[in-house]
C-alpha cells in the first residue's frame, strides 16, 4: 500500500498557510481546524511545516511577542516530504526515525496532500483487522 491509497481515502484537501502570516493567525487556524500542523506553502511548493511544537518553542524563547512573528520565521524547514508512491511502512519508518508526526505529500514540486502518523497507523490497523477477519472466515469455512 502507498501514500496515494491513504489520500484516496481521506482526500487531497490540504489546510495550509503562507509564511507571511503571523504565528497568532496560524495558532487560530490550528485551533479552529483542530489539527496539529500545517504545511507552509509558497506558490504551491512546501517551504516548511508549522506545528504545535513550533508554537511552544517560539513562545518559550520570546514570550507573547512571538505571536507577532511570521510563520516563515518560526516554521520547521526544510520540510521532510514524501511522494505519493512511497509505501505506508516506509513513511511510518521515516516518521519514527526522524521523530516527526506529519508529512506533506509532494509530486512534481507541488503539495498534493498531507498525512499524519495517525492517518498511517489507522490505515495499518484497518488492514490488519481486515486480514484477521478474512483468516477467521477462511478457518470457519474449512
Amino acid at each position: 500500500m502507498t501514500i496515494a491509497a491513504i489520500l484516496s481515502g481521506k482526500g487531497n484537501a490540504v489546510v495550509s498557510i503562507s509564511g507571511d502570516r503571523t504565528v497568532a493567525e496560524a495558532v487560530t487556524l490550528l485551533a479552529s481546524k483542530r489539527i496539529g500542523a500545517v504545511p507552509v506553502l509558497e506558490g504551491g511548493a512546501v517551504a516548511g511545516i508549522f506545528s504545535e511544537r513550533d508554537v511552544i518553542y517560539c513562545l518559550e524563547r520570546e514570550g507573547p511577542a512571538a505571536l507577532n512573528r511570521t510563520v516563515g520565521q518560526v516554521m520547521t524547514a526544510p520540510a521532510i516530504t514524501v511522494a505519493p508512491g512511497e509505501t505506508i511502512l516506509g513513511a511510518l519508518a521515516m516518521m519514527t526515525r526522524r521523530r516527526i508526526r506529519h508529512l506533506p505529500v509532494v509530486e512534481r514540486g507541488k503539495c498534493v496532500g498531507f498525512v499524519s502518523i495517525g492517518d498511517l497507523v489507522k490505515h495499518r490497523i484497518e488492514r490488519i483487522e481486515s486480514e484477521a477477519n478474512a483468516m477467521r472466515d477462511y478457518i470457519q469455512q474449512a
